[in-house]
């Protein structure tokens, strides 16, 4: 059974550029969470901190048989890549209005947890709009062809 839990709120508000996939460093409840698709990445982001890439405010539900030890369900995990897509990121980051919204997690065929985010700008309101009418065009164009 694949799990992908998308943010579909993030193209709707940002402009996506460049994607980057990245390991996830969880605890065993946590995976078995995401396994069972008990996650959410709507309102999380990505951020440097100490030339470490953390993603923060990712929920992960509390697994039913995890034991006595309470978990945080939106604390800061890290993300794994290699040093050179880190100065990569990090060079792109210092851009004014540019951030790293993720907009995938998902469950890797090795059964490691795997989360994609993109490199964002901001979309200002007009450009949102041209979005929703970019979208119902398609939309009107493929019922014709149906």
């Amino acid at each position: 059974m694949a799990v992908h839990i998308k943010n579909k709120k993030a193209s709707y508000t940002y402009f996506l550029t460049d994607d980057f996939t990245a390991g996830l460093v969880l605890s065993g409840s946590e995976i078995k969470s995401i396994r069972a698709g008990k996650a959410s990445i709507g309102e999380s982001y990505c951020r440097f901190d100490h030339g470490e890439l953390w993603v923060f405010n990712m929920y992960v539900a509390e697994y039913a048989n995890a034991g006595y030890m309470p978990q945080d369900t939106r604390r800061k995990r890290k993300l794994l890549l290699q040093r050179t897509e880190l100065k990569k990121l990090e060079k792109k980051v210092k851009d004014v209005g540019v951030t790293l919204v993720p907009t995938l997690l998902f469950v890797a065929e090795s059964g490691y947890a795997k989360l994609r985010f993109s490199v964002a700008k901001g979309k200002k309101l007009h450009d949102k709009r041209q979005s929703l009418k970019d979208k119902d065009q398609a939309r009107d164009l493929s019922r014709l062809v149906d």
